[in-house]
């Protein structure tokens, strides 16, 4: 159950992260049947919260908050003082798990008796260095930005570092890479507690995708397509809707008026894969949603979805999720929000 969230800002914080953690988790989305969660926000450690923009931030010293948290979530930042002199935030520079090691204790203690007891402790971007200090990341996947990786690895050896990904979850301890991917992390936390239905619900208020595939390597050192944004909407609409139909390149093209080689070109510019690796992660997605909320076989929905058999839907959804779809379903269906799909 995710009722009660906790987000830690450390003494320097990022605001980007922080606005995250309180968009996804603090506002009153009722109006649309979505969950309301008790948050609030506590401070790392005592004394003033600067920020890398030039201001302070008040937020209550009370690491008692955590005690009966579902899911405590730690911001990014550090305590780095920059060229200015003071003590606000360099946002990349990820050292706090090694400064003021006397003023953190009680915030590391706190989240080893929070993942003791069961709750679920996460961290965005450079928030992975205060798990390590805390000693959860220990004999655990976690994941960072990929400017921190090497930071990371020597600082704590006996984590297994995963590079490329967007987000790791294991054994209640989540790392997410950097800035954006923390909304990957928050929603997939959402959609492992309380299934697809209320991430997505979450995902369309705030007008970003539900799950997005892929890892961090496609954003290491690539330039910014110079193609006008979104060119391909229209075409990628049509072939989620029409997922069970064969879609090859020259029709997908033709649908663009582009030549089929310049289509692929501009598909892998505005989505960074190709159209047919798009297409079957987009087909597993829709055979997620069908394996969690509704009686479907597994036959049937792998033909609703175009991949025409159970045994290519295994292999794909394995690819992408590293689960059979029967091991998912046991796993993410809520039969409360089963139906049935005639």
């Amino acid at each position: 159950m995710l009722s009660r969230v906790v987000g830690v800002l450390p003494p320097e914080t990022s605001l980007f992260e922080m606005g995250l953690i309180a968009e996804v988790f603090g506002q009153d989305r009722s109006d649309d049947g979505l969950p309301t969660y008790d948050f609030r926000f506590v401070a790392a450690a005592p004394g003033p919260i600067g920020t890398g923009q030039g201001f302070g931030l008040d937020v209550p010293f009370d690491l008692g908050a955590i005690e009966d948290a579902d899911l405590v979530m730690v911001g990014a930042g550090g305590t780095r003082r920059n060229r200015f002199g003071s003590e606000i935030l360099d946002a990349h520079t990820p050292d706090a798990g090694d400064r003021d090691a006397d003023r953190l204790a009680p915030l590391y203690a706190a989240l080893r008796a929070a993942h003791d007891r069961g709750a679920r402790v996460a961290s965005m971007c450079s928030g992975a260095f205060f798990l390590g200090a805390a000693g959860l990341l220990d004999g655990r996947r976690c994941t960072t930005h990929w400017r921190h990786a090497d930071a990371l690895a020597a600082r704590h050896p006996l984590a297994h570092l995963d590079r490329n990904v967007l987000y790791v979850d294991e054994d209640r301890v989540a790392t997410s890479a950097g800035t954006a991917a923390g909304i990957d992390l928050a929603l997939h936390l959402i959609r492992a507690e309380q299934g697809s239905s209320v991430a997505n619900g979450i995902a369309r208020r705030m007008i970003v995708p539900p799950h997005r595939e892929g890892g961090q390597a496609q954003y290491i050192d690539s330039p910014v397509p110079c193609a006008a944004l979104d060119t391909l909407g229209p075409v990628l609409d049509w072939m989620t809707a029409n997922l069970d139909r064969d879609l090859p390149v020259d029709e997908l093209a033709k649908r663009a008026s582009m030549s089929p080689r310049t289509f692929a070109r501009r598909f892998h510019a505005e989505t960074g894969s190709s159209p047919a690796r798009w297409l079957s992660d987009q087909r597993v997605l829709a055979a997620q949603h069908m394996l969690e909320r509704t009686d479907l076989p597994v036959d049937a929905i792998a033909d609703r979805v175009g991949f025409g058999s159970a045994v290519v839907l295994r292999t794909h959804f394995v690819r992408l999720r590293a689960v059979t779809p029967h091991a998912y379903r046991r796993t993410f269906r809520r039969s409360s929000q089963s139906v049935r799909m005639s």
